[in-house]
């Protein structure tokens, strides 16, 4: 059974202590990079009819603020390989803040696509990348487990700011209400204090450890050091391809269905707190899954195969979009709210655990800056075809309906390929091994043992 993969860094993470610390600042920063162009959709119908402008055009301020916050991926891997967490996450909260205080005093549509979604989805990448990174710097064993007590910053977020946004909404108005988010996302600045550099100096590792990762580079690429941007042996590592060809499909239509859940139920004739309160239902059965997987995908019967398990969560997904237009009424909203927060829990809190599996903790820096600047065009283009889809029909059962099918057919192929992935990997496994045996028993490396 091919093992996990290990960090290979060249020192042991202390799997703990501070680190434990770093998870809550990363909690944080991850809660914010996610939830904030979420829970920005509560003001979405007001803002459409204030500038009069379609369901896709308004789509678009949530949908370019998480493209810029995907494309800002590398930008911030260099940022972050150069000068570390910690500055970089200071400098994404000053952003977001920034950005949503020149947005208040915005006068036509455009303006917020660029303050909220070009500037603010920049911040926002500041946050996420250094997060996600600084993790793998601090755990290895527990690893799966600290990932998902981080990644369930979204929910707690969302689930709080859901509400707050209504609240301010109905107080302030919609101006208002984003020059106090301004104020309110500088707390990601003291997520970014708490990411204190791990001692690398401690327990160095010896030499000779060399274990594969799942979806090992085949090709046998020597693998350049950390701060190196652009490693091009990825796009010959298979689990790397794997993993990126799946995830370009199923991001059309991920985050779609949680941008328009509470325009749906306002299109259904439901009151607007009602409305909102499906994003904080959503975000709770989200906040409580996320650990639970975390939890459960350290074990040591999902570890080994714990594609399979992210295969099941994407697929899972998908059957829960395609249900949800047979959901009758503000009830059966609430069981869509709750079964689709479990399945984008899931997904959300093995997201990049499985990456880190697949390519290793070394290459994770790069690999995932690669990954989210191929999937900044999904990630921007999914909400506003979803909008279009609205638009043009007239009903929100269209856009669930092709959301449904692109999660669950890369849930399938990840099945599928994953299977395949494993199969090979113990085949390479076994060969490896049988070199090593034949080596160890070459007449030459009998003489030298005996010397």
């Amino acid at each position: 059974m091919p093992p996990a993969a290990t960090t290979n860094l060249g020192y042991t993470p202390p799997d703990g202590g501070w680190g434990w610390a770093v998870v809550f600042g990363a909690f944080i920063s991850i809660g914010f990079s996610y939830a904030f162009p979420k829970s920005l959709t509560i003001y979405f119908k007001e803002i459409q009819e204030y500038f009069s402008v379609s369901y896709s055009a308004i789509a678009w301020v949530s949908s370019v603020m998480l493209a810029s916050m995907y494309a800002g991926g590398p930008v911030s891997s260099i940022l972050v390989n150069r000068y570390g967490s910690r500055p970089v996450v200071l400098v994404g909260g000053i952003m977001v803040s920034a950005a949503m205080v020149l947005a208040s005093f915005g006068t036509t549509i455009m303006h917020l696509y660029l303050c909220v979604g070009v500037v603010g989805g920049f911040g926002l990448a500041f946050n996420l990348q250094p997060a996600l990174t600084i993790i793998g710097t601090y755990f290895q064993v527990k690893r799966p487990l600290a990932n998902g007590l981080a990644m369930t910053g979204s929910p707690v977020v969302l689930f709080t700011l859901a509400p707050l946004n209504q609240f301010l909404f109905d107080s302030f108005g919609w101006r208002g209400s984003f020059l106090i988010l301004g104020s309110i996302v500088l707390n990601c600045c003291i997520a970014g204090a708490l990411m204190r550099p791990v001692n690398k100096h401690v327990q160095p590792k010896p030499k000779t450890e060399a274990p594969l990762c799942n979806g090992a580079d085949t090709e046998g690429d020597v693998v350049g050091p950390v701060h190196k941007f652009i490693d091009v042996s990825l796009f010959k590592h298979r689990g790397f391809l794997i993993y990126l060809t799946g995830n370009v499909v199923m991001f059309f239509g991920f985050f779609a269905p949680v941008v328009f859940l509470a325009p749906y139920a306002k299109h259904q004739g439901i009151d607007e707190y009602s409305a909102a309160f499906l994003l904080s239902i959503f975000a709770l059965v989200d906040m409580l899954i996320r650990p639970a997987t975390g939890f459960i995908g350290n074990t040591k019967w999902i570890r080994p195969r714990i594609q399979y398990f992210f295969s099941f969560a994407v697929s899972y997904n998908g059957i829960c979009h395609l249900l949800c237009p047979l959901a009758p009424g503000y009830v059966g909203l609430v069981v869509y709210a709750i079964f689709f927060g479990l399945g984008f829990g899931m997904v959300s809190a093995l997201l990049f655990e499985v990456l880190m599996d697949l390519v290793g903790a070394h290459r994770f820096s790069t690999a995932v800056g690669l990954v989210t600047i191929i999937e900044c065009g999904p990630v921007l283009l999914g909400p506003p075809i979803s909008g279009a889809l609205v638009d043009i029909f007239g009903d929100y059962k269209y856009m669930y309906y092709t959301c449904g099918v692109l999660m669950l057919v890369p849930g399938i192929f990840f099945f599928v390929m994953h299977y395949y992935n494993y199969k090979k990997l113990g085949e390479e496994q076994r060969q490896t091994l049988k070199k090593a045996v034949s080596l160890l028993h070459h007449p030459s490396t009998i003489i030298k043992m005996q010397l």
